[in-house]
């Protein structure tokens, strides 16, 4: 159920500019330095303005560079102000993150979440598929069922499973300081591996990693529960010093 190869994933959010090269830089030279990287899958999603610049200025290339999102629709159109899967990937995008709850929270259905997952696996980009309960849901005993719904309404059986990565992101969790119980974390990571395998008829239980408040306070109690495959960081990707020591703690 434990995959070896552990991911470190950075979603930037809004945030960054050309200087913020820098972090990048500091962060693939401490990759291309670090002992046993050959487990560690790292991936730091910016803004689409940004990736361009960093693919190319990755000198070793340790990390890999990702986007945050994409219009649902390939290729070139009448869309103000949309970025296809198409383009990021021409830009030098190997992984995005789809169906994020910042995005959820303004009107993006699981439908259009689909829409986006076909578009981007057309374009062989590795998907980091958000799921997730609120604190309501949480509380009402309907966290097990909320993210089976969020699965089975934005994937198909027909979808290349080795492209799609799992990430549950408790939205009461994302920025507020606050992890779930391990011994609760584990379990629904657990039933994510084993409902998703279940049903989908995959020969593999599927990579799913935690994003929530991850810090380099909590990641070695995260790190406890085995079957988590890597984490999802927000806030602390911005700061090159921050992610690095997450990755120093989980590795201690």
């Amino acid at each position: 159920m434990t995959n070896k190869l552990k991911y470190f994933v950075g979603n930037w959010k809004m945030f960054g500019d050309f200087s913020s090269y820098k972090i990048i830089h500091k962060i693939n030279r401490y990759i291309y330095k670090l002992k046993g990287s050959k487990n560690s899958k790292i991936v730091l999603c910016v803004p689409s303005t940004l990736i361009h610049l960093f693919r190319k200025k990755l000198k070793p290339k340790a990390i890999c560079i990702g986007a945050q999102n994409c219009y649902h629709q390939e290729g070139y159109g009448p869309f103000t102000g949309a970025v296809s899967s198409g383009m990021l990937k021409k830009m030098g995008a190997e992984y995005i993150i789809l169906g994020h709850s910042e995005n959820r929270s303004e009107g993006e259905t699981a439908q259009l979440i689909k829409k986006k997952i076909i578009s981007a696996l057309n374009q062989k980009l590795n998907i980091i598929f958000c799921i997730g309960e609120t604190y309501k849901d949480k509380e009402r005993g309907r966290t097990f069922s909320v993210i089976r719904t969020q699965i089975k309404s934005s994937l198909e059986k027909k979808f290349n499973k080795n492209k799609i990565i799992l990430a549950y992101e408790p939205v009461w969790s994302i920025g507020t300081n606050k992890i779930p119980n391990i011994k609760d974390l584990q379990t629904v990571i657990k039933f994510i591996k084993n409902d998703f395998k279940k049903t989908f008829k995959t020969k593999k239980f599927p990579r799913v990693l935690y994003g929530g408040s991850v810090n380099k306070k909590n990641v070695k109690s995260l790190s406890f529960v085995n079957e988590i495959d890597g984490f999802l960081i927000g806030g602390a990707s911005q700061s090159a010093k921050k992610f690095i020591d997450i990755m120093k703690n989980y590795y201690k």
